[in-house]
């Protein structure tokens, strides 16, 4: 049987294959489906196309679906196969990434509304300033998605090295919108979505760094969730 692939590269073989395969396959449909809306409201920002953003709903309605095939094949990998080590890591993994992914959609929801607001409100071109966070927000989905496909733990550690730098992005875009505000309050509606939209960007990056810290538990048998916070003294 041919390996499933992600983008058209070959997937990396589990232990088990094809037992996991369907699993796997999933979550990166709906990885690939979440690149795909979060591109889409990107561009209803850029271009001002109210009718673009409207699609994002019907979009994430499939993610939606594909959440509930993940809930149900990992059921079935639970009960049908009883999973245990690594095995039971990228069951596990898969459940999760799932929850972090369909949350994805929805950001991309948000980010469609506010593209809407903006669209039908003169144009400040203020939204120009969001394309570095957004580009850097969906590199780091598509590199944390890259790193389960290819069990790559580095890749993914670098995924979460990568959070810092969106971090930053955000807090610039918040000031300087705060401070436009207070200037010309006359297009603070303009600046309230540029606020709400950078800050589900953010969100888009967190998830992708929780996509990340699963790889590095599957690969490696490391959890390193919270580990900047727990590491560090009281």
């Amino acid at each position: 049987m041919a390996a499933s692939t992600h983008r058209g590269v070959p997937l990396a073989q589990s232990t088990h294959e094809p037992v996991y395969s369907e699993l796997r396959t999933t979550i990166l449909r709906m990885g690939a489906l979440a690149e795909a809306i979060l591109d889409k409201a990107a561009r209803s920002v850029r271009e001002r196309d109210a009718r673009l953003a409207a699609e994002v709903n019907a979009d994430d309605l499939e993610i939606d679906r594909l959440d509930i095939d993940v809930d149900e094949g990992v059921l079935r990998a639970l009960a049908l196969r009883a999973p245990v080590a690594e095995d039971l890591r990228t069951v596990f993994a898969i459940k999760t990434m799932a929850t972090d992914l369909e949350r994805i959609g929805d950001l991309a929801r948000n980010i469609a509304c506010s593209a809407r607001r903006l669209a039908e409100r003169p144009d400040t071109s203020e939204a120009a300033r969001l394309e570095p966070l957004e580009e850097a927000a969906r590199q780091l989905l598509r590199r944390a998605l890259d790193a389960f496909r290819d069990h790559d733990a580095s890749a993914a550690q670098q995924v979460i090295e990568g959070d810092d730098q969106v971090d930053a992005l955000q807090d610039q875009i918040v000031r300087d919108q705060i401070a436009r505000i207070e200037a010309n309050p006359s297009h603070a509606a303009q600046s309230v979505d540029v606020i709400l939209i950078a800050e589900s960007l953010e969100r888009v990056a967190d998830h992708a760094t929780n996509i990340a810290e699963d790889v590095i538990l599957v690969a490696e048998a490391r959890n390193v969730k919270h580990a900047g916070k727990l590491d560090t003294p009281a």
